[in-house]
């Protein structure tokens, strides 16, 4: 019998992870420790996962080139202020002894030896863990970022250029900082969906209330939320009244009310009253935590754009190593002025280094992903945010995405004798003790009914019940049309319209009818004429309801083209005819029934009224509120990633160009080229926190 062996895989979390060859070199170290089977780092979510026995301390061991720090997952992250950290007081030292270092160059002259000594001591603080990596990398033939530094600087000391050595070290000290503090800001969003839920919680178990850990609560504890606490667990409302705010989950301004049978989340905030809560999942289980894993999964995944920069780096950086060995040696060897070119060769070294380029793309699609997910939009990966910007059709599912998914009472009609009001008290007496929804319909809109007694209902036909000591029978055309009544054209024209009518009638007499729809949603309207101001070519609605119940819906809110009577197999065929005609389409709908169409589509949009975890698990991308609006929100922020990343490229590429550019000339130096390098870098950083301030 085969011996079943236990997973030893476990997740950490990494503070001061900000570059990504760092974060590949880290990996590649990690790999490299005894015993370790399998290693996944996410750079975006700055996440390791580890199949294999090793310490914490063997991880920070693999990550101190880069002052990487390692924390168990459920661990919190303590976060060292920026003014506090160790690469911060360096540089703040490095700078110190450079400037008295200059001021006594100045006074005296640069080949002064206390000044040497102070732009060496200046050089050797600011840059002795970079020098220690580069000098490795050196002698395994990596050249990353670091491994270019520490030739140009080394270069500099022999050529006798000890100041711009020193200013190099120091803007190179101040870059990494102000990147570390500038990705660590991209990240926030992922952090504060990890703090939402509480880490505790007041449990109620064989009469005794305990406050255990939340991985300790099981499945039907019942969980004590007082008001103004956080709830920690998924459950459902046992006893109690109150509103929640469920901002965390959906993006829901508003606070919903919660009564017994209601469904709530880990992490939302309850309100005014108390609440006694069944658990009806485990704590790695809850919507807040399956949001938080496939966030950390959507940022993970590398776009297109970023694919291709990862290609591009690839040639990039041993390219500007060519050309700095040729920037050195060819101009050198026919003007003889060795010390300016091998200077240039070096300084070309520096403004080479490829980090800008890098991290233009992932930065924007971690800020992005994150501000979405904070507007309650997950997004399921970079690719699906980059595909959503490109869309030019999109599909909607009628039922509870355009609709409300429920009928309301849109019409009342009254013989002589009789009022609205009165048929809609009557109708509404009969339908007291149906389940039937188009009672509940009738119910909401009548208000308090009249009383009743000895209710029946006819499948088939509907229902009935004495009402003020008379029968009375609400149902089909056809029922009343059995007890001789002829039915008024204007009823009938109605129920050929689409919408679904009821006669309300006696033995002896046609009291009037009630007409009941499915409620078109307030937004649709307006949110059909917003994609189209947008650029979006084609809106079509794709149902399986009545042909002439669909083109009544699709006329008053805006969409042309309407397919009615659909299967979900015809919704699927339909999805590839638009693709065939347009190219790249969105399919939106209740990610249930439509999964076929969604899963065929280029981008699947799921709304997450439909079930929370059906949304998570079948789109691409699911509107965690069942709000419509968050549509065009998702479109616009997809659109401005795309132009933050092109700009971002763009940027990087175009300062390096200009600053190689000085080479003609002879003007570069070192200064200049940690200067183009450090301003690409955080150029790219900044503009992709703009993405931060895009809201619905």
């Amino acid at each position: 019998m085969r011996k079943k062996v236990a997973s030893l895989q476990k997740t950490y979390r990494l503070e001061n992870l900000s570059c990504t060859s760092c974060a590949a070199k880290f990996e590649k170290n990690v790999r490299e420790l005894p015993d370790i089977k399998n290693v996944s780092l996410n750079f975006g979510a700055s996440k390791l996962t580890v199949d294999g026995n090793v310490s914490i301390e063997a991880l920070q061991k693999a990550g101190a080139f880069d002052h990487i720090r390692v924390f168990p997952e459920k661990e919190k992250v303590v976060h060292i202020p920026f003014y506090k950290r160790r690469q911060t007081i360096e540089a703040a030292i490095s700078f110190l002894l450079l400037i008295i270092g200059a001021v006594i160059s100045f006074q005296a002259s640069e080949a002064h030896p206390a000044a040497i000594g102070l732009f060496g001591a200046s050089i050797l603080v600011g840059g002795y863990q970079l020098f220690w990596t580069g000098l490795q990398n050196l002698t395994k033939l990596q050249f990353d970022m670091k491994t270019l530094m520490t030739i140009a600087i080394i270069g500099a000391v022999i050529i006798g250029e000890w100041r711009e050595g020193a200013v190099v070290v120091f803007l190179f000290a101040v870059s990494e900082a102000l990147e570390a503090f500038s990705m660590n800001k991209a990240r926030q969003s992922i952090r504060g969906l990890m703090d939402l839920a509480p880490a505790r919680a007041l449990i109620q178990r064989q009469g005794e209330v305990i406050e255990l850990d939340t991985e300790d609560v099981r499945i039907g504890d019942v969980l004590i939320v007082k008001p103004g606490q956080k709830i920690a667990m998924d459950g459902t409302v046992l006893r109690g009244t109150s509103s929640v705010n469920q901002a965390a989950i959906t993006g829901e301004s508003m606070p919903a009310s919660k009564n017994p049978g209601d469904e709530v989340f880990a992490g939302t905030l309850n309100g005014e009253g108390a609440l006694e809560v069944t658990v009806t999942k485990r704590v790695e289980d809850t919507t807040i935590a399956k949001i938080i894993h496939l966030v950390e999964e959507a940022q993970a995944e590398k776009a297109p754009s970023q694919k291709f920069v990862d290609r591009f780096a690839k040639y990039y950086t041993p390219a500007i190593i060519a050309v700095a060995f040729l920037v050195a040696i060819l101009p050198g060897f026919l003007t003889g002025n060795w010390e300016l070119w091998v200077y240039q060769g070096l300084a070309v070294l520096v403004v080479g280094c490829p980090c800008a380029l890098v991290v233009s793309t992932p930065v924007a699609i971690v800020t992005a992903i994150g501000n979405a997910a904070r507007q309650g939009v997950l997004v399921k990966g970079g690719i699906h945010l980059e595909e959503t910007g490109h869309i030019k059709a999109i599909a909607f599912d009628k039922t509870g995405t355009l609709t409300k998914g429920y009928p309301e009472v849109t019409d009342v009609f009254a013989q002589e004798m009789y009022s609205q009001e009165e048929v809609l008290k009557i109708a509404a007496a009969v339908e007291t003790m149906s389940q039937h929804p188009l009672a509940r319909a009738i119910l909401d809109k009548a208000g308090e009914p009249y009383g009743s007694e000895g209710f029946g209902s006819v499948t088939g036909k509907g229902a009935h019940a004495v009402v003020n000591g008379v029968q009375v029978y609400v149902g089909s055309f056809s029922w009343a049309e059995e007890y001789g009544f002829a039915i008024p054209r204007d009823y009938r024209e109605l129920q050929e319209s689409g919408k679904s009518v009821v006669a309300v009638f006696s033995e002896k007499e046609l009291i009037g009818a009630v007409a009941m729809a499915d409620a078109i949603r307030n937004e649709s309207s307006e949110i059909i004429r917003g994609l189209k101001a947008m650029g979006i070519e084609k809106t079509i609605m794709l149902t399986g309801d009545h042909p002439a119940t669909a083109r009544a819906i699709a006329a008053q809110i805006g969409v042309t083209d309407v397919r009615a009577g659909l299967m979900p197999e015809d919704k699927l065929a339909a999805i590839k005819e638009l693709q065939q005609i347009h190219g790249r389409v969105a399919m939106v709908g209740d990610g249930v029934n439509d999964a076929p169409a969604l899963a065929a589509s280029t981008i699947g949009i799921a709304m997450g009224g439909a079930g929370t975890d059906a949304a998570l698990e079948t789109a691409d991308i699911a509107l965690m509120a069942d709000d419509l609006e968050k549509l065009p929100y998702t479109i616009r922020l997809s659109r401005k990633t795309l132009r933050i990343i092109k700009e971002n490229i763009l940027f990087a590429l175009g300062l390096k160009i200009i600053a190689l550019l000085l080479i003609i000339p002879g003007w570069l130096t070192l200064w200049i080229a940690i200067f183009a390098d450090m301003g690409a870098t955080l150029l790219v950083i900044l503009n992709a926190l703009r993405l931060v301030k895009i809201q619905k």
